[in-house]
């Protein structure tokens, strides 16, 4: 399981304590300042370094370090859990999909600013223009094999990265699940979408990577 980590100390105990028996943890410390990755490895994760800054260099950097066969994907900060996650490499391991991904749906007060929720409705339509995949959130809780994600390419190492993963896949030809997970609010501020200017700059990473040349093939979606 990669986790992109930074300054998520008072999470990470909660969200390393929500790992399935026999899965690795990988945090991936993208420059953190407030003793990440110390808690990290005392609660027995492993810990891969990024210094360059980005959520996709993050990423690709647990990406590129993990050796399962199936790699996970899932944010640091406790607004997922990564237990969820079972039933989604189940799904891959069983051959019914080959990228799954979670539709985050919010529980409690705050967990999805409006402004957030909004960047993420407009993305959503446009990979549907674009792809024609019926997606409704492009959230980062996913699941799939990792020589195939390897092969996509993926080069965006900004906020553009899921999204970035979701159209080379969908290009690919892949078949692509979403399934309903509970949202809840993050422990922390966010480095992203916690502010107008955090979301603007995501919105227009991801507008990037729809501006591609798209490939012949198509993915499913279900």
């Amino acid at each position: 399981m990669v986790l992109p980590c930074l300054n998520e100390a008072d999470a990470l105990p909660w969200v390393l304590g929500r790992i399935p028996p026999g899965w690795r943890a990988l945090v991936v410390d993208n420059g953190s300042t407030d003793g990440s990755a110390q808690v990290a490895r005392a609660l027995g994760a492993t810990v891969v370094r990024e210094p360059r800054r980005g959520f996709g260099a993050a990423c690709h950097a647990g990406l590129t370090a993990a050796t399962a066969e199936v790699v996970c994907f899932c944010d640091c900060d406790a607004s997922l859990d990564p237990a969820l996650l079972a039933p989604f490499v189940r799904e891959v391991h069983d051959g019914e999909a080959d990228l799954v991904l979670g539709r985050r749906r919010p529980r409690g007060r705050g967990a999805w600013p409006a402004h957030a929720r909004a960047g993420n409705l407009a993305l959503a339509r446009m990979l549907r223009r674009r792809t024609g995949l019926r997606l409704h959130d492009l959230g980062p809780l996913r699941a799939a094999r990792r020589e195939p994600l390897l092969a996509l390419g993926l080069t965006d190492r900004r906020s553009g990265y899921p999204l970035q993963m979701v159209v080379r896949a969908a290009d690919a030809g892949w078949r692509i699940a979403e399934h309903d997970v509970p949202y809840l609010p993050r422990t922390g501020a966010s480095k992203v979408t916690g502010t107008w200017r955090g979301t603007w700059q995501a919105v227009r990473d991801m507008s990037r990577v729809l501006a591609e040349t798209p490939a012949r093939e198509g993915g499913t979606v279900r």
